[in-house]
């Protein structure tokens, strides 16, 4: 039951994934086609995140009244609907509306399974589960390349993942009686020899209040810490595309299937990632993948050849790839378990500000001055994640009730 609860997991994480890129694979044909600003696009992307924020938020209420497994299925289904009615959209105005559907539903689902896994599973099962959201997102650019390239048609592309969405949102309903099961967390407290009924009462306290959540040591440098990383993946995500048409001259179809490299980085980076974290623990995990990043942007900003732009985009997917599951599966060790559910929803709400308030200014930048400037952007958001992460560490030295799992530093 433990390794199909397990899979069921992973085809939810694929499914978080699978629409994150298509906006931006897209954008480069519907603002031709619509006759928009290139900077639209941050519009639409500030809708979609200012409903994960508010989801986010409500995580814990909601997780703690319903469930993981009904809020991670109906978030789903909902997202799957949203996604229909982008296929259906042919003017702005109806792609703005769509959003705000797509950003409820993926923000609830976020939290609440993050969570879920930051509590049940060990750190190399966090990378590998989001090393499926980079399977996903890898596959979404994709999916809209094949759309653009056979049907000549943006639409198709949402259409196609709509399908895959709604396939996805049955599986997870039927797996409903396996959230029920003992979790791997009991088996490895068994052998731990760990108090089982202490963790379950952790998990089912009451919601905490907001102005609780925040009066804790450690929560504003984790925020900062995850909008300095929403705001850079997201940014390159969206943007990426762009780049390449507007500043390397490729064509949109080439350019929307190129951008998957960024998702494909942050696959492999994961995959990678997991087996690393036997070895190294998540503090010294994500000053590795802010290394990478550095060497990533450096190739960007450089005047260089367009295979080593792209090898760019891939090395800072790479980069990326240890530093969200590892923020989040610290989560309950630098805060409690029983606070986990609440910090994490704040995380999340903070990671989608960072989502919803850069990428539209870049957006203006590109628009107004140029998009020559992509990779100094993404710079300020690096140095953001780089100090942050360094407070966040000292904050919450004194709430570490035992020391992290050796590493290499």
């Amino acid at each position: 039951m433990f390794q199909l609860l397990l899979l069921i997991i992973y085809l939810a994480f694929v499914s978080l994934g699978l629409p994150d890129s298509l906006l931006g694979a897209a954008w480069p044909t519907i603002y031709t086609e619509m006759n928009l600003p290139v900077s639209y696009a941050g519009i639409i992307s500030t809708i979609i995140a200012f409903g994960t924020i508010i989801s986010s938020l409500l995580s814990d209420r909601l997780t703690k009244k319903f469930g993981t497994s009904l809020v991670t299925s109906v978030s789903v289904l909902l997202t799957a609907i949203a996604l229909f009615g982008f296929f259906t959209s042919h003017s702005f105005l109806t792609l703005c509306l769509w959003g705000i559907p797509y950003g409820l539903g993926a923000g609830s689902v976020d939290a609440s399974l993050n969570n879920y896994v930051a509590l049940h599973y060990k750190s190399r099962h966090m990378s590998w589960l989001h090393c499926m959201w980079g399977v996903g997102a890898s596959i979404g650019p994709y999916i809209m390349g094949l759309a653009l390239t056979y049907t000549n048609s943006w639409n198709n592309g949402y259409l196609y993942v709509s399908i895959i969405q709604i396939v996805l949102t049955l599986i997870l309903f039927l797996s409903t009686p396996l959230w029920k099961k003992k979790s791997v967390l009991d088996e490895t407290n068994k052998k731990e020899g760990l108090d089982q009924n202490k963790d379950k009462k952790e998990e089912t306290k009451k919601a905490l209040p907001l102005k609780e959540v925040f009066k804790i040591k450690g929560v504003f440098s984790v925020m900062l810490c995850f909008f300095g990383y929403c705001a850079l993946e997201s940014t390159t995500g969206l943007w990426s595309s762009s780049y390449l048409v507007l500043y390397k001259g490729i064509t949109p179809e080439v350019a929307a299937n190129f951008a998957s490299l960024f998702y494909i980085g942050i696959t492999i980076g994961r995959a990678i990632s997991g087996f690393l974290t036997f070895k190294i623990n998540d503090d010294n995990m994500i000053r590795i993948g802010l290394g990478i990043i550095l060497v990533g942007i450096v190739l960007l900003m450089l005047p260089l050849p367009d295979y080593m732009t792209l090898a760019g985009l891939i090395i800072i997917g790479l980069g990326c790839a240890p530093i969200y599951p590892s923020i989040i599966h610290a989560t309950p060790f630098n805060f409690g378990k029983d606070k986990s559910q609440a910090v994490i929803g704040l995380e999340m709400a903070s990671a989608y500000v960072g989502s919803c308030a850069m990428p539209p200014l870049f957006g203006l930048i590109a628009n107004y001055i140029n998009v020559i400037y992509f990779p100094y952007y993404l710079t300020i958001f690096f140095i953001i994640m780089l100090i942050m992460h360094e407070v966040l560490i000292k904050k919450t030295q004194e709430n570490r009730k035992k020391p992290l799992s050796s590493g290499f530093f």
